[in-house]
């Protein structure tokens, strides 16, 4: 039976995907909360293996379970590696999902994304704009299987009144991202460009695009007390999502990802590679009644991350 406010204090709370980006966010913060953080390794459990999943789930029974584990990765990473993230993605949320229903957790979250939403959805995007158009492209295996998740949280809170709940975070940045030079998200990817062009002291770097399209980006350390916020004070069937509620065009952006890293050479713009979708704002109305909003900068959350960046990666030699 779901219950607002949900108590943690005490409570046995699994982390899916606590090596990653959003997944070690939420580790950081849950640590500040008097729970009991399990966790567990993918080599010992491949969340893609049903029968590994219900084994460890009838085992330790965590009674909250935050389920950030997704295979996930930039433009690029979706478009060309489109059968394992629609597979690995709905092989997660399948067996994530049931075995928390099968082992008696008190509360899920599922932890969606922002391309969920059609293409061309009005702005900024509501909850309910869901399945009301076609989707980008590039990204449409992923967005289905998120869209797949989301929908069985949501039939298993109907039929059998699991207390599960989705949220929709915008684009995240922040320690832990992944810095892969052709699969990475947009920020990870210029601040490794605009580093790597600064050492080597090139003149010019290219960002991929017309620079037209707008961009919501939200740290990865506000998404988690989002999130843990919501895990207190939400039960619900509808989404949920986590943004900060304003956006900024790729050029402006790459702008202040160089101001920041300090390269001073001359930015462009590679029009042959894909823009994605012209605009990705979220309206975050909903999450501020809740009584939440973002409180770290994008300007301060990109020194964070480039801090982030220079202490977890090698400098290239110049």
């Amino acid at each position: 039976m779901a219950i607002v406010p949900f108590e943690l204090r005490g409570k046995s709370v699994y982390v899916a995907g606590h090596r990653g980006m959003v997944g070690s966010a939420l580790l950081r913060r849950l640590a500040r909360e008097d729970v009991r953080l399990v966790t567990v390794d993918r080599h010992e459990v491949d969340l893609c293996n049903q029968a590994a999943v219900f084994d460890w789930f009838a085992k330790m029974r965590p009674q909250v379970v935050f389920l950030a584990a997704a295979k996930v990765g930039g433009i690029a990473a979706n478009a060309t590696l489109r059968a394992e993230f629609i597979y690995d993605n709905l092989a997660i949320a399948a067996n994530v999902i049931h075995a928390a229903h099968q082992s008696g957790a008190e509360k899920l979250m599922f932890l969606g994304s922002s391309c969920i939403y059609p293409k061309l959805a009005a702005q900024p995007l509501r909850e309910d704009s869901m399945l009301t158009g076609p989707l980008e492209p590039t990204n449409e295996p992923y967005a289905i299987a998120k869209i797949a998740g989301i929908k069985m949280a949501e039939a298993y809170r109907s039929q059998y009144g699991s207390d599960f709940i989705s949220v929709m975070p915008t684009n995240l940045y922040g320690p832990g991202d992944n810095y892969h030079p052709e699969y990475s998200h947009v920020v990870a990817a210029l601040i490794r460009r605009f580093h790597e062009a600064k050492v080597a002291g090139a003149k010019t770097v290219a960002v991929w695009g017309t620079g037209t399209p707008r961009r919501e980006f939200l740290h990865a350390d506000d998404m988690a007390d989002a999130c843990v916020h919501l895990m207190k004070t939400y039960s619900g069937a509808e989404l949920i999502n986590i943004g900060t509620g304003e956006d900024i065009t790729i050029a402006d952006f790459a702008g202040m990802v160089a101001d920041i890293i300090g390269y001073r050479g001359e930015i462009t713009f590679d029009t042959a590679r894909p823009d994605g979708t012209p605009q990705k704002l979220l309206d975050v109305s909903r999450l501020e009644r809740l009584g939440w909003r973002a409180t770290i900068s994008l300007e301060d959350g990109l020194k964070r991350a480039y801090e982030a960046f220079l202490a977890g990666a090698p400098v290239p030699a110049q």
